[in-house]
């Protein structure tokens, strides 16, 4: 008796996810895994797109996955534990997008950019994944940014480059969405008046006050407080 042959979309979710998850780490695995010599070996580029499209049988999310899962496991070699300041950030930060094209609404590549990656001693890469930061928000403002105002506060006190700063804040200001909240479009102020620009914090303030911005009365009473206070510190 012939048997009646099954489709994919006969298969349980989770079989077919366990599935891909294992046929996705064995391309990997064999892509890119460091020989048992206990060398070092470097971060070397992603799988090409059409690699992942091949494994992810139509599910880009568990491909993402299965990618952040091997980037963050590759810190791990021959049982040594290799530091961000030996990683190529150029390389990482094609991982990371890799990552983030194949599910632009997981916010863990960008976690691990701004709390881990940034924290990095050289300042050149900690500069390259700020940067990462700031180009990826542009795709996603209204999700993403929570991770440039962290990398404003790290350009402020870790690099203390304010103009960097300010950057980064005007581009939240400028993408403000209403899931925004006002600390965050307000960090320019801040970052003004740290640079001794009083007279552009003020008319920064005059202009979210006048534009309507801010219809919180506390914040609207917080930022009157603080023109005055510019006024009388200049």
């Amino acid at each position: 008796m012939i048997q009646k042959q099954r489709t994919i979309h006969s298969v349980p979710k989770k079989v077919l996810c366990l599935l891909i998850l294992s046929l996705g780490l064995q391309i990997i695995w064999h892509y890119q895994l460091p020989p048992s010599s206990a060398q070092i070996k470097p971060l070397t580029s992603p799988p090409r797109v059409e690699l992942l499209r091949l494994f992810s049988l139509g599910d880009p999310i568990v491909a993402a996955k299965v990618l952040m899962l091997w980037l963050q496991a590759f810190e791990t070699q021959g049982g040594k534990f290799l530091s961000y300041q030996q990683l190529n950030y150029n390389t990482l930060q094609e991982w990371l997008a890799r990552i983030l094209l194949l599910d632009p609404k997981d916010q863990y590549p960008l976690l691990t950019a701004s709390y881990s990656y940034s924290m990095v001693n050289d300042p050149f890469k900690k500069r390259q994944i700020l940067e990462f930061i700031y180009q990826q928000f542009f795709i996603d403002p209204n999700t993403r940014w929570q991770w440039l105002a962290h990398a404003a506060i790290l350009a402020k006190h870790r690099l203390k480059d304010l103009p960097l700063a300010l950057k980064y804040a005007e581009a939240i200001a400028a993408h403000a969405t209403p899931n925004m909240p006002y600390w965050a479009q307000e960090m320019r102020i801040f970052i003004l008046e740290d640079m001794g620009e009083l007279e552009e914090a003020r008319l920064v303030i005059g202009g979210m006050l006048a534009k309507g911005q801010i219809t919180d009365p506390n914040e609207i009473k917080f930022l009157n407080e603080k023109l005055l206070a510019l006024e009388h510190n200049e």
